[in-house]
C-alpha cells in the first residue's frame, strides 16, 4: 500500500492498524526528504548554534557540541530516553508508530536522511514489533521515551516482540535483513519528537470502539423491543427541529433496526403509558451526542496522523531562499489529549445509558417483564447480580473518564513547563471500551431474555438476526445456572463486529465516523 505523506485516510490507517499490509512511498517523497537534509547538513557543518543539531537537549540547550560528537549526541539521546516502564504496547499501536513516524518524516520538515525512513518502513514491512513500554510519556515534548524505545530497536540496541516475546533487536533485524540504523545530525531528536505514540493509541481506541458503538445502537433497539417501547421519539421530524448531525442519524439507525417490528404494532393501541424513560427515547439525544463527539475527534486524529510535530522544523531553500530550521512546538499533543479526553466521556456515556436500560428491562414495575427477567424470581436471582456488574463498570467509567489533559506537571527543570497527557489519555481508552462492552454484553443477554417473555410476538428481521446470532452461542436462561462464560460470549460478540454487521447490512443508512 502507497502512502503519500500528509494525505493518509482513516481506511489506510484502519489497514495499517491491523495489520498485514506493505508500505511504500512515492518517489516525490524522496526529493522531499533530501532538500530537508541538506538543510541540516549545512547547519551541522556551521558554527552557528542550531538546537538539537549541534546543542544539548530541553534545559541543557545552551551546551554546545562539536562536530566530533554530533553522531554521538543523537545516539545518547535515545539511550538516555528509553525509559519506560509498564506493560508493552500492543502490536497494532506500534505498527502505527513506524507508519506514522516514516509518513511525518517522509514530508520533508525533519531533516532526515532517506535512510531513515526506509528503515521505518522495512521494519514495520518486515512485521517487526519494537518492544515499547506503555507508561513513561507526558505528551510534550512528544513521546519521548516510548519513540526512544521504538528507535532504539531500530538502533539493533533494544527488544523486540516476536510472538509475544522479547527478543534482541539486533538479532531480530539480522533475521529480517535489515541493516541497525545509524543516526545522523539531528535524526534522533526527529525520531523520537513528535505525537505518533498518544496519536496511535487514540487510533486504536477509536478503531476499537466503532464496532461497539454500532452494537450499542443494535442493542438499543432490541431493548425498545423488549421494553414494548415507542418508537415516537426516533421520528425524523423531531431531530431535525435541534439539527444536531449525529442526534439526526442515531434516529435513523434506531428506525431501521425497528421497521416491520410485530412487537411494536402490538401496543400501539390500548397501552396505558404516556411515555417511555429516558434511556429508551433519548438514546438519539444521548448517544447522537457520542456520536459526534467521536466524529470530530476522528477528524483530529486523522489531521494528527497526517502531520508534521517533531522540532526543531526544517524549511529548504525555496525561490532563492536559503534553508532555514525554526523552533516551534508542534510535538505538544493538546489537541491528541482533548479528543482523547472527549472521546473517555462519550465513551462512558454509551456504557451509562446502557446499564440505566439493563435495570429498566430487571425493574418489573417500569419494563412490566418478570422480575429480574426470570419466570420463577424468589427461587431464582435471574439479571440481579449481573446487573450490579454493569453498575460497577459503569462507576469505574466515571472515574476513568475524568480528563487528563487538565493534569499539566513541569518536567525538565521547568523547561517544558506545561505537557499534555496526551498519552495517558489516551491509552486509559482501552479500559473504557472493555468496560462499555461488558455493559453492552449484558444488556444484549438481558434484551434477548425480555424478547423471548413477548413470544409469539418478532422483532423486526434485523432484530431477529441479532436474536438469532446470541441464541447459537448462548441458550435461553430458563433459571439459574453460570453466567459469567455466556457474559463473555455475548460481549465478544459486542466487541468483534458481528453486531455491527447486521447494523451494516441495512440499506441507506450513514456511515459513523470515517471522515470525507
Amino acid at each position: 500500500m502507497q502512502i503519500d505523506p500528509g494525505h493518509l485516510t482513516l481506511d489506510q490507517l484502519q489497514a495499517i492498524h491491523a495489520g498485514g499490509v506493505k508500505l511504500t512511498l512515492p518517489d516525490s517523497a524522496r526529493q522531499a526528504i533530501h532538500a530537508s537534509a541538506q538543510v541540516v547538513q549545512a547547519a551541522a557543518d556551521g558554527d552557528a548554534p542550531v538546537y538539537g543539531v549541534n546543542t544539548g537537549f530541553g534545559k541543557l540547550a545552551n551546551q554546545r557540541i562539536s562536530k566530533a560528537q554530533l553522531d554521538t549526541l543523537q545516539l545518547n539521546l535515545i539511550r538516555s530516553h528509553s525509559v519506560g516502564v509498564g506493560e508493552p504496547l500492543q502490536p497494532e499501536v506500534v505498527r502505527l508508530m513506524l507508519a506514522l513516524k516514516a509518513a511525518s518524516l517522509a514530508r520533508g520538515h525533519s531533516g532526515v536522511r532517506q535512510v531513515v525512513v526506509d528503515t521505518l518502513l522495512a521494519v514495520h514491512n518486515a512485521g517487526l514489533v519494537p518492544l515499547v513500554p506503555s507508561q513513561g510519556s507526558v505528551g510534550a515534548s512528544g513521546d519521548l521515551a516510548p519513540l526512544a524505545h521504538m528507535t532504539l530497536a531500530l538502533l539493533g540496541e533494544g527488544e523486540m516482540l516476536v510472538d509475544g516475546r522479547a527478543v534482541p533487536a539486533a538479532a531480530a533485524l539480522a533475521s529480517a535483513g535489515i541493516e541497525p540504523l545509524r543516526l545522523g545530525a539531528k535524526e534522533g531528536l526527529a525520531l523520537i519528537n513528535g505525537t505518533q505514540t498518544s496519536t496511535a493509541l487514540a487510533l486504536h481506541a477509536l478503531l476499537a470502539f466503532e464496532p461497539v458503538l454500532e452494537a450499542a445502537l443494535v442493542i438499543g433497539a432490541l431493548t425498545v423491543d423488549a421494553a414494548r417501547g415507542s418508537d415516537g421519539p426516533f421520528d425524523p421530524r423531531i431531530h431535525a427541529l435541534r439539527g444536531q448531525p449525529g442526534q439526526i442519524d442515531v434516529a435513523q439507525y434506531y428506525r431501521a433496526l425497528l421497521a416491520g417490528s410485530e412487537i411494536r404494532r402490538s401496543h400501539m393501541e390500548g397501552d396505558d403509558r404516556v411515555q417511555d424513560p429516558y434511556s429508551l427515547r433519548c438514546q438519539p439525544q444521548v448517544v447522537g451526542a457520542c456520536l459526534d463527539v467521536m466524529r470530530h475527534a476522528a477528524l483530529v486524529l486523522l489531521r494528527e496522523a497526517n502531520a508534521v510535530t517533531d522540532n526543531p522544523l526544517v524549511f529548504s531553500a525555496t525561490n532563492g531562499q536559503p534553508g532555514e530550521m525554526i523552533s516551534g512546538g508542534n510535538f505538544h499533543a493538546e489537541p491528541v489529549a482533548l479528543a482523547a479526553d472527549s472521546m473517555a466521556l462519550a465513551i462512558a456515556e454509551v456504557g451509562s445509558i446502557a446499564e440505566r436500560r439493563i435495570a429498566m428491562l430487571i425493574d418489573s414495575g417500569v419494563s412490566r417483564l418478570p422480575p429480574f427477567l426470570t419466570a420463577d424470581a424468589g427461587l431464582n436471582s435471574g439479571f440481579m447480580i449481573a446487573h450490579v456488574t454493569a453498575a460497577s463498570l459503569a462507576s469505574e467509567n466515571k472515574s476513568l473518564a475524568h480528563p487528563a489533559s487538565v493534569d499539566s506537571l513541569p518536567t525538565s527543570a521547568n523547561q517544558e513547563d506545561h505537557v499534555s497527557m496526551a498519552t495517558f489519555a489516551a491509552r486509559r481508552l482501552q479500559s473504557m471500551i472493555a468496560n462499555t462492552s461488558n455493559i453492552l454484553g449484558i444488556e444484549l443477554l438481558a434484551a434477548a431474555q425480555g424478547i423471548e417473555f413477548l413470544r409469539p410476538l418478532r422483532s423486526s428481521a434485523a432484530l431477529e438476526q441479532v436474536h438469532a446470532l446470541l441464541r447459537a452461542q448462548v441458550a435461553t436462561i430458563a433459571q439459574d445456572r453460570y453466567l459469567a462464560p455466556e457474559m463473555a460470549r455475548a460481549t465478544a460478540l459486542v466487541r468483534d463486529g458481528s453486531l455491527a454487521r447486521i447494523l451494516r447490512t441495512l440499506p441507506n443508512l450513514p456511515v459513523l465516523w470515517k471522515p470525507a
